[in-house]
């Protein structure tokens, strides 16, 4: 389980399930007031693409950081 937290963001929903990567990222948007309209993205073929761009950004995520301070 420590592997895949290190790879992917993972969310604990409140029924009990857990989803990791670019679902988990499109369940803490839905939470937030403004961004309802990502509930739409869970669905097929839209968080198949959402997906790949988390795992694209992931891979890249070392790159990225040099350019992204917080």
């Amino acid at each position: 389980m420590r592997e895949r937290c290190r790879r992917a963001v993972h969310v604990l929903m409140p029924n009990g399930e857990a989803v990791a990567a670019g679902r988990a990222v499109l369940y803490v948007l839905g939470c937030l007031p403004g961004y309802g309209w990502t509930r739409a993205l869970k669905y097929p073929p839209l968080v198949w693409a959402v997906e790949l761009g988390y795992r694209i950004v992931a891979a890249i995520r070392p790159v990225l950081s040099r350019f992204v301070r917080a």
